[in-house]
């Protein structure tokens, strides 16, 4: 029985699973609300810099996690809040197909805000937040 409990705690760092906020290099550090604030496009400018929020597409398994852990928000009612917001005219954030592109795309674009695995991040991107599942 030993032996398990010190397998577990050897093993568990190991079976979690990082991911990251991440943003270009002129973003300052941001606040868990304030990236929630961002992502349902409550929060649009900071330090005079347009903010531009990008999501992964709907079913992806990166995209459930970051709505559960930092907007703590369904799928469904995540898709409410957004169908309320059209008819006021707001748009939810742009969809990117892949981790890679939500990259690229940061690295390119001052503003830019996005989520990744962990383990994708490199000396050209920003952390703006990290969090464990």
């Amino acid at each position: 029985m030993k032996i398990f409990i010190v397998l577990f705690f050897l093993l568990s760092p190991l079976l979690c699973h990082e991911f990251v906020v991440i943003a270009n290099k002129k973003m300052p550090t941001l606040s868990p609300l304030q990236i929630k604030a961002i992502f349902l496009k409550k929060l649009t400018i900071v330090n005079d810099i347009n903010i531009v929020p990008l999501n992964l597409n709907a079913q992806n398994k990166t995209r459930l996690i970051f709505e559960q852990n930092i907007l703590h928000m369904s799928f469904e009612r995540l898709k409410n809040y957004w169908s309320k917001q059209h008819y006021l005219g707001h748009r939810p954030p742009i969809s990117m197909h892949s981790q890679q592109s939500v990259k690229k795309f940061v690295k390119k674009v001052d503003g830019a805000i996005g989520y990744i695995d962990a383990n994708l991040v490199d000396d050209d991107i920003k952390i703006i937040y990290k969090w464990s599942e």
